[in-house]
């Protein structure tokens, strides 16, 4: 079988260059990323999207695989697939950042896990937050909307030489702020509601200064705490929902797919 240089170049371009963008989010995006997913299985879902997507993406640019300009087209692709699986990395990291905090409050600061995820030691209250949001993100089919946005992206940002624009980068850039307003909003509700017993606690003291304090305040402590976190879960999920959507909006403007 004798390939000419003008085939190679087609099927690298039609083949090669939209798996390096979609592996790229693959290996970036939370739950494809999970290091309790293995690395043949990433490789094969990257594999099977590209398979799937790429006879119906626009016409790639026949350039030679071994020029410059090929080697400025898959930087410009990895960036592009590293940027949209970053950006929504970080609002799983808000979850667990707003976890943290919660359990620090409650005097939990110390009980950790490891997240299978990230393989780094987490509270085991961040473990619940995220098991629950990752349901939820599952349950809304995040994962296909991830996607669908990353598909689109080949229409609006096609494959060349110039891929996303300063702007955009610094825009991904600035949606790190949303990973710490984001844990805010979510542990803002039980930071309240404890500084409110922490203040009863330190009242009680005063009243009654032979009252160990130490010995019944920490267990109430997590009492309240657990509390807290059973009435505020359901308000957990629409915050956490509109963070998913407005990140598939913020990529969609970045890659010309307008809001």
């Amino acid at each position: 079988m004798h390939l000419t240089a003008a085939e190679i170049a087609s099927w690298v371009g039609s083949f090669i260059w939209p798996l390096v963008r979609i592996g790229a989010m693959a290996m970036t995006a939370p739950l494809y990323s999970a290091r309790s997913v293995p690395a043949r299985v990433r490789l094969g879902l990257a594999l099977g999207v590209t398979m799937v997507v790429a006879p119906l993406l626009p016409a790639a640019p026949a350039v030679d695989p071994f020029s410059a300009a090929a080697l400025m087209i898959l930087v410009q692709q990895l960036i592009i697939g590293v940027a949209m699986g970053f950006a929504l990395q970080l609002v799983f990291s808000a979850v667990v950042t707003g976890g943290h905090v919660v359990a620090m409050q409650m005097g939990l600061g110390f009980a950790s896990l490891v997240d299978p995820q990230n393989g780094t030691q987490v509270p085991v209250v961040s473990q619940v937050y995220l098991m629950m949001m990752t349901l939820v993100f599952l349950a809304l089919n995040g994962h296909l909307a991830l996607i669908d946005v990353l598909v689109e992206s080949f229409r609006t940002m096609p494959i060349s030489t110039t891929g996303l624009a300063p702007q955009g980068l610094w825009q991904v850039v600035a949606w790190g702020s949303q990973l710490f307003a984001g844990a805010v909003s979510l542990a803002l509700p039980a930071i309240a509601s404890l500084l409110i017993v922490n203040l009863a606690f330190g009242v009680m003291t005063r009243a009654a200064p032979q009252l160990n304090i130490f010995a019944i305040g920490f267990p109430l402590t997590m009492l309240f705490g657990f509390v807290v976190m059973i009435m505020t879960l359901p308000s957990a999920v629409p915050q956490t929902s509109h963070l998913w959507f407005a990140t598939f909006d913020m990529l969609r403007r970045i890659t010309g797919g307008g809001g």
